[in-house]
């Protein structure tokens, strides 16, 4: 039996101590998903006891490419805190993440809640206020990324951080599905994408979010915040490098990585 308790110990204390361990599902190759969603909730639970705040969450392994590169065929999610989101231009701490990247992403606010089963893309517009262009940090608390699905959701889907933009009423955009993004890193192009990447649609991670928190009791809340998957790849940043993303439409967001480490809000 997997005592989750310890595992979410051994992850909490290599982010606090930017020291990624070894892959969980090598270690207790009998780790399910059940395990994994548990261990993530403990160390959730362990923030807010800290005076962090739950402001939304973000769904993970929504193209078929981040799909493919780990064998699966669904989507994860993972908790976004206070404490992780930055505002556009901020310059945000390498030095608090053991391995960081990003990736660009259209940002949802809700302003009615959302539960499923049974939430559509259709009711996710309807119970969106606005939308506002994103990057997420991820990073893994497990070594050279080397992750399984368990591995990911065990450490809150690899959500580290996010910085936003400024936010545009839903009714202004008027295809999710078709909002483009140039990704740059200092200057140079890396990658582009569109929403379609994202399930198909944005809004269908949204839907498969209230389905699946559901399951677990738990529903979306009127104000938060939901990244629902990478538009582009994933490209590593490091201390001194500023990140710019440019949407069609929703306009661009930017962060810079400082080398100094800081803990909480820029």
């Amino acid at each position: 039996m997997i005592d989750r308790r310890h595992v979410a110990d051994l992850l909490w204390q290599a982010e606090q101590d930017v020291a990624p361990i070894d892959p969980l599902s090598q270690t207790w190759p009998t780790l399910d998903l059940a395990d994994a969603y548990a261990i993530q909730q403990d160390n959730v639970v362990r923030r807010l006891a800290a005076g962090a705040t739950v402001v939304g969450h973000k769904v993970g392994l929504t193209s078929v490419a981040s799909q493919q590169l780990l064998g699966v065929d669904q989507p994860d999610f993972g908790h976004l805190l206070d404490d992780m989101v930055h505002r556009d231009g901020a310059a945000v701490p390498a030095g608090h993440y053991c391995q960081p990247r990003i990736e660009p992403e259209i940002c949802f606010r809700l302003a009615r809640p959302l539960r499923g089963p049974g939430v559509t893309v259709q009711d996710v517009l309807a119970a969106t206020e606005a939308v506002a262009p994103a990057l997420e940090i991820v990073d893994s608390r497990i070594r050279d990324w080397k992750i399984t699905l368990v591995d990911t959701v065990a450490d809150n889907a690899s959500a580290a951080g996010m910085v936003h933009g400024a936010w545009t009423p839903i009714d202004q955009v008027p295809d999710l599905a078709k909002v483009t993004v140039d990704l740059f890193i200092d200057g140079q192009a890396i990658d582009s994408g569109a929403g379609e990447v994202v399930l198909g649609h944005p809004a269908e991670a949204v839907a498969w979010l209230a389905n699946t928190l559901a399951t677990f009791d738990a529903a979306l809340e009127p104000g938060h915040l939901i990244l629902p998957g990478a538009m582009t790849s994933a490209p590593f940043v490091t201390a001194g490098e500023k990140v710019e993303a440019v949407f069609s439409t929703l306009g661009p967001v930017s962060a810079t990585f400082r080398a100094t480490r800081a803990g909480g809000q820029s």
